[in-house]
């Protein structure tokens, strides 16, 4: 039987070390997924995406007496929301490291063109904003569905849907809204 997040919680809180084990073996490969591409190549130093990951994880869990729980999916969120400050902060830290190689003009751009990061950066934060907009349920749906890359069997233990195929229809559903709401949202009310 795989214990739900909420009671192993609930042991990690306690002291019990294993059931810290398992929460951070159950967040830790869905978070690296999500995060996987969201830092930019050049806001990375010595340490990987991967390890930023693991690092924030582990320094999340050192908090967990201070989590209030509100739901199943609300640690996920958590640990998501902490994730996404991380990296943005890691951006923001790069982005006043000064420059430490000299451009090769013979060398070709290896990287999206400013305009392919524009559109790139509207479209999530179109994305963020309409996201923001959805009901808690659907946005807990999207973000263990499209950012987290859980399955429909895992979807369906963790949001309490009775079979897969009732967990596929919530995320059609919410993704249905989610675009929806993407196609309200203007650049403007992004920002």
């Amino acid at each position: 039987m795989v214990d739900s997040t909420l009671d192993l919680l609930q042991r990690a809180r306690a002291g019990d070390a294993d059931a810290l084990d398992a929460l951070i073996g159950r967040f830790l490969p869905r978070l690296q997924r999500w995060a996987t591409g969201r830092l930019p190549t050049w806001a990375r130093d010595l340490a990987d995406t991967h390890d930023l990951v693991q690092e924030t994880v582990i320094q999340a869990f050192k908090k967990i007496d201070t989590f209030e729980v509100r739901g199943d999916g609300a640690l996920q969120a958590y640990l998501r929301q902490v994730l996404l400050n991380r990296i943005r902060q890691e951006i923001r830290r790069a982005g006043r490291r000064p420059e430490t190689a000299a451009l090769d003009s013979q060398m070709g751009e290896a990287g999206p063109s400013p305009l392919e990061a524009a559109i790139g950066g509207e479209a999530i934060e179109r994305y963020e904003a309409a996201l923001g907009r959805l009901r808690p349920q659907d946005r807990e749906v999207i973000v263990a569905h499209v950012e987290l890359g859980l399955t429909k069997d895992e979807l369906a233990a963790a949001l309490g849907k009775p079979s897969a195929n009732a967990a596929r229809m919530a995320v059609e559903r919410a993704l249905f809204r989610l675009a929806k709401e993407m196609k309200s949202v203007t650049p403007r009310q992004t920002e």
